[in-house]
Protein backbone atom coordinates (compact mmCIF):
# COMPACT_ATOMS: atom_id res chain seq x y z
CA UNK A 1 0.00 0.00 0.00
CA UNK A 2 1.23 3.39 -0.59
CA UNK A 3 1.06 5.95 1.90
CA UNK A 4 -0.35 9.48 1.17
CA UNK A 5 2.19 12.59 0.06
CA UNK A 6 2.61 14.54 2.54
CA UNK A 7 4.43 17.30 0.69
CA UNK A 8 6.82 20.05 1.21
CA UNK A 9 4.15 22.40 3.26
CA UNK A 10 1.12 21.75 5.07
CA UNK A 11 0.02 18.01 4.75
CA UNK A 12 -3.57 16.96 2.59
CA UNK A 13 -6.80 18.42 4.41
CA UNK A 14 -9.00 16.09 4.90
CA UNK A 15 -10.55 17.64 8.13
CA UNK A 16 -14.14 20.23 8.25
CA UNK A 17 -11.70 22.11 10.55
CA UNK A 18 -8.67 22.30 8.43
CA UNK A 19 -9.09 25.50 6.05
CA UNK A 20 -9.62 27.52 9.27
CA UNK A 21 -6.60 25.82 10.77
CA UNK A 22 -4.42 26.52 8.04
CA UNK A 23 -5.12 29.47 7.38
CA UNK A 24 -4.69 30.74 11.37
CA UNK A 25 -1.09 28.71 10.49
CA UNK A 26 -0.27 30.78 7.29
CA UNK A 27 -1.40 33.94 8.82
CA UNK A 28 0.85 33.33 12.02
CA UNK A 29 3.98 32.04 9.42
CA UNK A 30 3.52 35.13 7.47
CA UNK A 31 3.38 37.36 10.63
CA UNK A 32 6.49 36.07 12.59
CA UNK A 33 8.51 36.29 9.07
CA UNK A 34 7.49 40.04 8.65
CA UNK A 35 8.86 40.63 12.29
CA UNK A 36 11.87 38.21 11.60
CA UNK A 37 12.77 40.10 8.65
CA UNK A 38 12.03 43.77 10.18
CA UNK A 39 13.63 43.52 13.50
CA UNK A 40 16.58 41.80 11.63
CA UNK A 41 16.61 45.07 9.34
CA UNK A 42 16.43 47.08 12.68
CA UNK A 43 19.48 45.84 13.90
CA UNK A 44 21.66 45.76 11.17
CA UNK A 45 20.55 49.15 11.28
CA UNK A 46 21.53 49.72 14.88
CA UNK A 47 24.84 47.59 14.60
CA UNK A 48 25.69 50.78 11.42
CA UNK A 49 24.03 53.85 13.28
CA UNK A 50 25.66 53.47 17.01
CA UNK A 51 28.54 51.81 15.64
CA UNK A 52 31.84 53.16 17.13
CA UNK A 53 33.25 56.64 15.73
CA UNK A 54 36.82 58.35 15.89
CA UNK A 55 35.32 61.95 17.83
CA UNK A 56 32.00 60.39 19.19
CA UNK A 57 31.72 59.70 22.85
CA UNK A 58 29.41 56.85 24.50
CA UNK A 59 26.57 58.90 26.45
CA UNK A 60 24.54 57.39 29.32
CA UNK A 61 21.46 59.83 28.26
CA UNK A 62 18.65 57.49 26.58
CA UNK A 63 18.18 58.94 23.19
CA UNK A 64 15.50 57.03 22.43
CA UNK A 65 12.99 57.78 18.82
CA UNK A 66 9.39 57.00 18.27
CA UNK A 67 9.13 54.84 15.89
CA UNK A 68 10.10 51.28 17.44
CA UNK A 69 7.62 52.29 19.98
CA UNK A 70 5.09 52.49 17.59
CA UNK A 71 6.24 49.25 15.79
CA UNK A 72 5.93 47.75 19.14
CA UNK A 73 2.33 49.06 19.22
CA UNK A 74 1.56 47.24 16.29
CA UNK A 75 2.53 44.31 16.70
CA UNK A 76 0.50 43.92 19.99
CA UNK A 77 -2.11 44.80 18.18
CA UNK A 78 -1.64 42.29 15.43
CA UNK A 79 -1.02 39.66 18.50
CA UNK A 80 -4.38 40.70 20.46
CA UNK A 81 -6.48 40.33 16.80
CA UNK A 82 -4.91 36.79 15.81
CA UNK A 83 -5.52 35.74 19.42
CA UNK A 84 -8.86 37.65 20.12
CA UNK A 85 -10.86 37.18 16.92
CA UNK A 86 -9.03 34.55 15.29
CA UNK A 87 -7.30 31.86 17.23
CA UNK A 88 -10.02 31.33 20.04
CA UNK A 89 -13.41 30.97 17.99
CA UNK A 90 -11.44 28.56 16.61
CA UNK A 91 -10.25 27.18 19.77
CA UNK A 92 -13.82 27.69 21.19
CA UNK A 93 -15.24 25.71 17.93
CA UNK A 94 -12.54 22.44 17.67
CA UNK A 95 -12.71 22.42 21.73
CA UNK A 96 -15.90 23.04 23.12
CA UNK A 97 -18.51 23.11 20.40
CA UNK A 98 -18.89 19.29 20.73
CA UNK A 99 -21.55 17.00 18.53
CA UNK A 100 -24.34 15.14 20.38
CA UNK A 101 -22.75 11.61 20.79
CA UNK A 102 -25.78 9.74 19.01
CA UNK A 103 -25.15 11.68 15.97
CA UNK A 104 -21.27 10.61 16.13
CA UNK A 105 -19.04 7.39 16.04
CA UNK A 106 -17.58 7.45 19.34
CA UNK A 107 -14.14 5.96 20.15
CA UNK A 108 -11.41 4.94 22.85
CA UNK A 109 -8.13 5.50 22.12
CA UNK A 110 -5.63 4.53 24.91
CA UNK A 111 -2.24 4.99 24.26
CA UNK A 112 0.82 3.16 25.84
CA UNK A 113 4.63 2.24 24.75
CA UNK A 114 4.55 1.98 21.84
CA UNK A 115 0.96 1.66 20.28
CA UNK A 116 -2.49 2.77 20.20
CA UNK A 117 -5.16 1.11 21.56
CA UNK A 118 -8.57 1.85 19.73
CA UNK A 119 -11.72 0.51 21.12
CA UNK A 120 -14.76 0.64 19.38
CA UNK A 121 -18.08 -0.07 21.28
CA UNK A 122 -19.96 -2.52 18.86
CA UNK A 123 -23.21 -2.54 17.60
CA UNK A 124 -25.20 -1.83 20.49
CA UNK A 125 -23.28 1.34 21.13
CA UNK A 126 -21.95 0.70 24.79
CA UNK A 127 -18.20 0.27 25.97
CA UNK A 128 -17.83 -3.01 27.82
CA UNK A 129 -16.16 -3.42 30.96
CA UNK A 130 -12.13 -3.17 31.46
CA UNK A 131 -10.34 -4.15 34.07
CA UNK A 132 -6.35 -3.76 35.02
CA UNK A 133 -6.86 -7.53 36.09
CA UNK A 134 -7.56 -8.66 33.35
CA UNK A 135 -4.85 -6.35 30.46
CA UNK A 136 -2.26 -8.99 29.08
CA UNK A 137 -0.18 -9.56 25.77
CA UNK A 138 -3.71 -10.58 23.95
CA UNK A 139 -6.43 -8.41 25.88
CA UNK A 140 -4.44 -4.61 25.87
CA UNK A 141 -7.22 -3.04 27.30
CA UNK A 142 -8.36 -5.56 30.16
CA UNK A 143 -11.57 -5.95 28.56
CA UNK A 144 -14.05 -7.98 30.67
CA UNK A 145 -16.11 -10.12 27.33
CA UNK A 146 -18.17 -11.50 30.16
CA UNK A 147 -19.74 -8.08 30.06
CA UNK A 148 -22.35 -8.13 27.48
CA UNK A 149 -21.94 -4.95 26.58
CA UNK A 150 -18.33 -5.85 25.91
CA UNK A 151 -19.35 -8.86 24.04
CA UNK A 152 -19.64 -6.93 20.68
CA UNK A 153 -16.58 -4.27 21.20
CA UNK A 154 -13.78 -3.78 18.75
CA UNK A 155 -10.75 -3.39 19.87
CA UNK A 156 -7.65 -2.64 17.24
CA UNK A 157 -3.73 -1.78 17.77
CA UNK A 158 -2.64 0.93 15.84
CA UNK A 159 -5.50 0.70 12.70
CA UNK A 160 -8.34 3.53 12.92
CA UNK A 161 -10.93 3.69 10.69
CA UNK A 162 -13.07 6.40 10.53
CA UNK A 163 -16.23 6.96 8.49
CA UNK A 164 -16.14 10.37 6.13
CA UNK A 165 -18.67 13.18 6.43
CA UNK A 166 -19.55 12.13 10.27
CA UNK A 167 -18.60 13.30 13.65
CA UNK A 168 -16.05 11.09 15.30
CA UNK A 169 -15.55 11.80 19.23
CA UNK A 170 -12.52 9.98 20.59
CA UNK A 171 -11.74 9.78 24.41
CA UNK A 172 -8.12 9.95 24.92
CA UNK A 173 -6.15 8.27 28.11
CA UNK A 174 -2.90 6.81 28.43
CA UNK A 175 -1.67 3.76 30.17
CA UNK A 176 1.52 4.71 31.34
CA UNK A 177 3.46 8.30 30.33
CA UNK A 178 2.47 11.38 28.33
CA UNK A 179 1.74 10.61 24.58
CA UNK A 180 0.56 13.11 21.89
CA UNK A 181 -2.55 11.99 19.67
CA UNK A 182 -2.04 13.41 15.80
CA UNK A 183 -3.63 12.76 13.18
CA UNK A 184 -1.53 15.43 10.16
CA UNK A 185 -4.08 15.47 7.70
CA UNK A 186 -7.45 15.72 10.05
CA UNK A 187 -5.42 18.66 11.85
CA UNK A 188 -5.62 16.65 15.44
CA UNK A 189 -3.48 17.02 18.30
CA UNK A 190 -3.75 16.18 21.65
CA UNK A 191 -1.67 15.12 24.63
CA UNK A 192 -2.65 12.32 26.45
CA UNK A 193 -2.20 12.60 30.37
CA UNK A 194 -1.91 9.37 32.24
CA UNK A 195 -5.12 9.25 34.85
CA UNK A 196 -6.76 11.61 32.33
CA UNK A 197 -9.53 11.09 29.95
CA UNK A 198 -9.17 13.94 27.32
CA UNK A 199 -12.25 14.17 24.74
CA UNK A 200 -11.32 15.33 21.19
CA UNK A 201 -14.01 15.15 18.37
CA UNK A 202 -13.38 15.49 13.98
CA UNK A 203 -14.96 15.34 11.08
CA UNK A 204 -13.38 14.06 8.28
CA UNK A 205 -14.35 15.44 4.70
CA UNK A 206 -12.04 13.69 2.35
CA UNK A 207 -12.63 9.87 1.83
CA UNK A 208 -9.30 8.27 0.94
CA UNK A 209 -8.46 5.90 -2.30
CA UNK A 210 -8.71 2.39 -2.18
CA UNK A 211 -5.04 1.06 0.39
CA UNK A 212 -4.30 4.92 0.90
CA UNK A 213 -3.05 4.78 4.62
CA UNK A 214 -2.50 8.64 6.62
CA UNK A 215 -0.19 8.61 9.91
CA UNK A 216 -0.94 8.36 13.41
CA UNK A 217 1.61 10.02 14.97
CA UNK A 218 2.62 10.83 18.25
CA UNK A 219 3.88 13.93 18.55
CA UNK A 220 5.63 13.49 22.32
CA UNK A 221 8.94 12.20 22.87
CA UNK A 222 7.81 9.41 25.08
CA UNK A 223 10.69 6.68 25.14
CA UNK A 224 13.51 4.94 23.45
CA UNK A 225 10.99 2.95 21.47
CA UNK A 226 8.91 6.11 20.66
CA UNK A 227 9.85 5.90 16.60
CA UNK A 228 7.42 2.58 16.59
CA UNK A 229 4.58 4.37 18.19
CA UNK A 230 2.81 5.07 14.21
CA UNK A 231 -0.61 3.81 13.29
CA UNK A 232 -2.29 3.66 10.28
CA UNK A 233 -5.63 6.22 9.56
CA UNK A 234 -8.34 4.60 7.30
CA UNK A 235 -10.77 7.31 5.54
CA UNK A 236 -13.79 5.29 4.96
CA UNK A 237 -16.58 5.86 3.53
CA UNK A 238 -19.87 4.75 5.15
CA UNK A 239 -19.87 1.70 2.70
CA UNK A 240 -16.31 1.16 3.16
CA UNK A 241 -16.57 1.84 7.16
CA UNK A 242 -19.78 -0.93 7.37
CA UNK A 243 -18.00 -3.42 5.51
CA UNK A 244 -14.86 -2.88 7.53
CA UNK A 245 -17.16 -3.26 10.60
CA UNK A 246 -18.58 -6.34 9.70
CA UNK A 247 -15.79 -8.21 8.91
CA UNK A 248 -14.21 -7.04 12.30
CA UNK A 249 -17.65 -8.28 13.89
CA UNK A 250 -16.93 -11.85 11.64
CA UNK A 251 -13.64 -12.35 12.97
CA UNK A 252 -14.48 -11.23 16.53
CA UNK A 253 -17.89 -13.85 15.96
CA UNK A 254 -14.88 -16.73 15.20
CA UNK A 255 -12.51 -15.68 17.52
CA UNK A 256 -15.27 -16.41 20.17
CA UNK A 257 -16.29 -19.98 18.81
CA UNK A 258 -12.92 -20.96 18.83
CA UNK A 259 -12.48 -19.52 22.35
CA UNK A 260 -15.84 -21.38 23.45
Amino acid sequence: MNSSPYGWWLPLDASTHGAEIDHLINIIHVFMAVLFVGWGIYFVYCLFRFRQKPGHQASSIREHFKFPKYLETGVLIVEIWLLVFVSSPLWFKVKTAFPAEKDALVVRVVAEQFAWNIHYPGKDGKFGKTSAELVDGVNTLGLDREDPDAKDDIVTINIFHVPVNKPVIVHLSSKDVIHSFSLPVLRVKQDTIPGMTIPIWFEAKRAGQPGEEFDIACAQLCGLGHYRMKGMLYLDTPEQFAAWMAEEEKNLAAESGESS
